[in-house]
């Protein structure tokens, strides 16, 4: 029973509501615009949250090997720094969901394109291999990307533009200019959390050797360039709502009060530890904003 916990806790399931946000937020412009579909959405959120655990999974195991989670840590505990998983049964694991990933995604790309469209599929086929490579590269071997600073750039672009813009031409088929917005709103959003992740843990990566953009930035950098990626997204999402034409639409921004608020502890905040507890609002406020959205595209 112990085992199970720690293997649940190690999908930190905290971190599935925002990864979900981008298809949340793709699909609610292709409910507007009359393309939904409930497969491509099914698919589309299973696809994604696997994706999410695989990548949790990787973490865990490159940071384990590496020696990064440490008594030094001021997160929780993580699978193989418990010693209840090893690091061979946690890469089994990673080649089990790596596995479940593509096979989920080739199932989306069948449903989306069918057997027409070859070259759609292809480039979908290469992009989800793209992500599940991406996945797991941010911790996992001596290239580690996450190590070289490198993590928000591929958030950015996995979380926001590719989950956003992907989910809504599976749909559609195709790509206009105002999908960019709510793209750009989430991925910031989402490289939010990771920067906040990286402020809480900042010492213990400094002392391990892995180089995240906030041991580059430094402490009060790294508070700035948080406050601009919110207030940016923040921006972006009010631009996307104004083109819609909605009223009822900026309803969904009352996701972001919880995030205003949060950006004034931020400031305030002396105490790594204390930062913890941001994550999940940075993360589920994020999950409010496109859930809030798609439910309010439903009959647009």
């Amino acid at each position: 029973m112990k085992k199970v916990k720690v293997w649940i806790s190690a999908a930190r399931l905290r971190t599935l509501p925002l990864s979900v946000s981008g298809i949340l937020a793709g699909s609610a412009y292709a409910l507007i615009n009359g393309y939904f579909d409930i497969g491509i959405f099914t698919l589309s959120i299973a696809t994604t949250l696997v994706l999410q655990i695989l990548s949790n999974f990787a973490n865990d195991y490159g940071d384990g090997v590496k020696g990064t989670d440490n008594e030094d840590r001021v997160g929780p505990m993580r699978a193989l720094q418990s010693g209840i998983i090893s690091d061979k049964q946690m890469k089994k694991a990673i080649i089990a969901s790596s596995f479940i990933a593509f096979i989920l995604a080739v199932s989306l790309i069948y449903v989306a394109f069918g057997s027409e469209n070859l070259m759609y599929t292809l480039a979908f086929i290469a992009l989800g291999l793209l992500a599940i490579y991406a996945a797991i590269k941010y911790t996992v071997g001596t290239t580690a990307y996450g190590y070289r600073g490198l993590g928000d750039v591929f958030v950015f672009l996995f979380f926001g533009l590719v989950s956003v813009m992907g989910a809504y031409f599976l749909y559609s088929l195709k790509l206009d200019s105002l999908i960019l917005f709510p793209a750009i709103a989430i991925g910031l959003l989402s490289t939010a959390v990771l920067n906040l992740n990286n402020m809480r843990d900042q010492e213990s990566d400094r002392k391990a050797g892995k180089n995240t953009l906030v041991v580059k930035l430094g402490n009060t950098k790294a508070k700035k360039y948080h406050f601009t990626i919110i207030v940016v997204a923040f921006v972006s999402f009010v631009a996307y709502l104004y083109f819609l034409e909605n009223p009822l639409q900026y309803i969904s921004l009352i996701g972001f009060i919880p995030l205003f608020i949060h950006l004034v502890k931020v400031k305030k905040n002396t105490n790594p530890k204390a930062l913890d507890p941001e994550l999940k609002k940075v993360a589920l406020s994020t999950f409010a904003i496109a859930l809030l959205h798609i439910i309010l595209s439903v009959g647009f």
